[in-house]
């Protein structure tokens, strides 16, 4: 005989692989069933079984060895079961044409007496069995029956559950990968705004949702230009000058990153930083010097490494109160004002490419570490004369090297006396 299949075959499979039960671990609740099963029914023997496409499995037994646990789909009397929707009930297998040469019939004892209900779910699939059989042929009374079908109830009780449990952690698994996608989200947005804007000031937007102006008395501002740069843009591809501006402004961010500084801007070719506005450290003044020299250092050897010898870097640099705060509500950016701010800038303007420019007010706070060379009063447009210097390098007493721009262990000793503690730590 052909065998037997429901007709909504492929829905019911992919039900049954939804569960995800064939080849599961026992389980006490199933066991439980099915000895109930057997002694309710008085049949020697009752299982659980599920149809896979090509085999019956059986989930829970009783009075069967622990190794049978399945059989080829087409000899098993369940696969007759599920193609129906109520019990079926064979008092004796051997009379039945179905069954007679199955080999649960030639088995020795021979199975004889078979009664199995259908496990059908609330959407139609018949998925197993709950069945019981004996080796001889016998009737089962009405409350047997009814006793199997309830039984049959917790079984499909069990599954329900079973799917329940298996849709929570599926919904688990997706409620962690959205959780794990929200912080790795919230990460890259929290090191965007720290790229964008200082880390102090980032903390304090997340924190409450603005920034408040700050009033710092004494911060030291750095202009930085490059001269050259006009004529260099004249004739280099534009992929490249912007590689070029990259590479330089990288080189000058690293440099003040470990000296304290923090990039406020770049415009064009122009660069502006400032120190001792987020920091309470008092030594902004040398803390900047020493960047401006590093600097000026690192910017003429890259240009003369890639042949623009006639690019320099001019430098400006002055102390004064500030007034610091972030601007804009799309696109935010941390800005500074004031007064020292134009006298910063100014300081670059009136500086000669190659070198570093001072005010007075830096000169007074540094002039005991470093070199200063004295360019008198000058007149800049529209403001008044001011006491400018060329910052040349360290003392000879504090330098490591020829030119002046690297700290000794002698500098560093004055440095965290003086209340230092960058350097130090940098080291």
């Amino acid at each position: 005989m052909p065998l037997p299949v429901p007709a909504n075959e492929t829905e019911r499979l992919a039900a049954l692989q939804a569960l995800d039960i064939v080849d599961s671990a026992p389980e006490t609740a199933y066991d439980e069933i099915t000895e109930l099963a057997a002694q309710i029914c008085g049949c020697s023997v009752s299982y659980i079984s599920f149809i896979d496409d090509d085999r019956r499995w059986l989930k829970a037994r009783y009075g069967l060895p622990a190794e049978v646990t399945d059989a080829p789909r087409e000899s098993a009397v369940c696969s007759t079961t599920i193609c129906g929707t109520e019990l079926l009930v064979v008092h004796d297998l051997r009379r039945d044409p179905r069954f007679e040469n199955s080999p649960m019939v030639t088995l020795e004892p021979p199975c004889r007496f078979y009664c199995g209900m259908p496990l059908i779910t609330d959407e139609g699939y018949a998925l197993g069995t709950l069945c019981v059989m004996d080796f001889e042929p016998r009737q089962l009374t009405f409350e047997q029956t009814e006793s199997l079908r309830r039984l049959s109830h917790q079984v499909l009780a069990q599954l329900e559950l079973r799917r329940k449990l298996i849709e929570c952690g599926r919904a688990i698994r997706e409620l962690e990968q959205a959780r794990l996608e929200a912080a790795a989200e919230k990460a890259r947005a929290e090191e965007l705004l720290r790229n964008v804007l200082p880390a102090p000031v980032a903390d304090e937007l997340k924190r409450n949702g603005r920034v408040l102006p700050k009033y710092t008395r004494s911060a030291t501002i750095l202009f930085a230009d490059i001269q050259g740069f006009t004529l260099l843009a004249e004739r280099t591809e534009p992929a490249r000058l912007i590689s070029l501006l990259d590479s330089y402004f990288s080189a000058l961010d690293e440099i003040g990153v470990r000296y304290g500084l923090e990039k406020v801007k770049t415009m064009g070719d122009a660069y502006m930083a400032v120190a001792g506005v987020l920091s309470p450290d008092r030594r902004h003044s040398i803390d900047v010097c020493l960047a401006a020299l590093e600097m000026r250092t690192q910017f003429k050897a890259r240009s003369e490494g890639i042949g623009e010898h006639s690019v320099q870097l001019r430098i400006g640099i002055h102390t004064g109160p500030v007034i610091s705060g972030v601007v804009g509500s799309r696109r935010m950016t941390f800005d500074i004002w004031g007064d020292a701010v134009n006298t910063a800038r100014l300081m670059e303007t009136f500086g000669v490419a190659g070198r570093i420019n001072v005010s007075e007010t830096v000169a007074g706070h540094v002039h005991g570490l470093f070199e200063l060379e004295s360019r008198g009063p000058i007149e800049a447009k529209h403001e008044r004369a001011h006491e400018m210097f060329f910052l040349n390098g360290l003392r000879k007493e504090y330098s490591r090297n020829s030119d002046g721009h690297l700290p000794n262990d002698h500098f560093l000793a004055e440095y965290n006396r003086l209340g230092g503690s960058r350097l130090a730590a940098a080291r």
